[in-house]
């Protein structure tokens, strides 16, 4: 199998459900699994391929069945940015529209924050939620979503699988990625998806065009296993919002729950809610259970729901720095990945899998890509408990602001394009 892919061939389905299960019970050597990873990321996959393999994760492990819940079930996932907070105001907001809102998430890695990290700063939230307690949750008209960690049971090859791309340099592969994403969510039980594949800098994915076939490759695999899928395009060369963190970017998505926040994430929540909304078949606007209060509503019982507290005092990082504008002039570049790399830096973010996370620690954005600046005001507030990472979070900064005295253009649109 390894030699056929490396030249060229085309696996069976029959090949892909052996060396997939046999890599999950430990038959198959990470050694033979990792070449064949390699293979694959050099020859690719066909779509037949593509749709097996993604089978075939999912066959390694159970898959939930929300489909006698009293409501429609969806999910959105992102491909993962810097400052990507939208599933803290989402997820509650699509639920107050109707639906059920089954979302399994992850933690940070590397530059990139992770959904778990964030809601773990929240004074007594735990992200593990059994399949029975996902059902009562899901069901109560009051909270009707769950954001919480997949089980082991739930695409376990994948799991396994990721663990060894990440040391083996095979995780550049647009199969291989579509198949771990969609594995994992198909496995959720949810009816339908909308994915929101990030563009830029500060994304895995730096071309529209690369973007666009990732989104393309996903959209197909979920349609394939009878999932409504759709997916949008969103820019993610500057970090979405006006912070990056853990703590911090809960405190910005209670502040969009309550009808302020950037105009950015507020932008994002309510495009993405709309295309959830739609997917579950509901006619309702979001844009009013936004501003009426019910979104907060659902945020608070959702919170309360896995054990946190939504009125407890956030934490907050011991100690802060201020990064100053150096000149008059427009900001014209605000980097998201020297941001998120000086986020991670400070603490915010993990390095390997397993390590902690400061909860308080993060950027604050005080000017934004398009804002006039004044030589000496605050543009970037850095926190973090270990002031020794000062000096490596400005390092990773260096480029990454741009002041002009006049800019070339204006900031570009949030919502590059549509797929499916």
């Amino acid at each position: 199998m390894i030699t056929a892919k490396r030249d060229g061939g085309e696996l069976s389905d029959a090949q892909i459900d052996w060396v997939v299960d046999g890599f999950t019970r430990g038959i198959v050597a990470d050694e033979q699994m990792s070449a064949l990873a390699m293979a694959i990321v050099w020859r690719g996959m066909t779509r037949r391929e593509t749709a097996r393999w993604t089978a075939a994760m999912i066959a390694s492990g159970s898959r939930m069945d929300f489909t006698d819940l009293p409501r429609p079930t969806v999910d959105k996932h992102s491909t993962g940015g810097v400052g990507d907070k939208i599933t803290l105001p989402l997820a509650p907001l699509v639920a107050a529209c109707g639906a059920a809102v089954p979302q399994l998430s992850g933690r940070g890695l590397g530059h990139t924050g992770g959904t778990l990290d964030k809601l773990e700063s929240i004074p007594g939230w735990q992200a593990d939620v059994t399949v029975a307690r996902m059902r009562e949750i899901l069901s109560d008209p009051a909270t009707g979503a769950v954001v919480c960690a997949a089980g082991a049971d739930l695409a376990p090859a994948d799991k396994r699988l990721y663990a060894l791309r990440d040391v083996t340099g095979t995780v550049e592969s647009i199969p291989l990625i579509a198949s771990s994403i969609m594995s994992k969510k198909i496995a959720e039980g949810t009816a339908a998806l909308v994915l929101d594949v990030k563009v830029g800098s500060g994304a895995f994915l730096e071309t529209l065009d690369g973007a666009r076939e990732l989104a393309t490759v996903m959209v197909e695999l979920g349609r394939d296993a009878g999932v409504r899928t759709v997916a949008l395009l969103t820019a993610m060369d500057t970090p979405l919002g006006r912070t990056a963190g853990n703590a911090l970017e809960v405190a910005e998505s209670v502040e969009v729950l309550a009808g302020g926040g950037p105009a950015d994430v507020v932008e994002l929540t309510l495009t993405l809610a709309r295309e959830m909304v739609a997917q579950a078949g509901l006619n309702i606007d979001p844009a009013d259970v936004l501003s009426d209060g019910r979104a907060m509503d659902h945020w608070r019982s959702m919170i309360q729901a896995q054990g946190g507290d939504p009125d407890a005092a956030l934490p907050v990082a011991r100690h802060t720095e201020v990064v100053k504008a150096e000149s008059t002039g427009v900001l014209t570049r605000l980097d998201a990945m020297g941001v998120g790399v000086a986020a991670w830096r400070l603490g915010a973010g993990r390095a390997r899998q397993g390590e902690k996370v400061q909860a308080g620690a993060g950027i604050e954005m005080h000017a934004k890509p398009g804002d006039s600046v004044v030589a000496g005001q605050p543009l970037l507030t850095l926190h973090t408990d270990t002031p020794d990472a000062f000096a490596g979070a400005v390092a990773a900064l260096d480029g990454a602001v741009v002041i002009e005295s006049a800019p070339a253009s204006e900031p570009g649109e949030l919502i590059l394009g549509r797929i499916g």
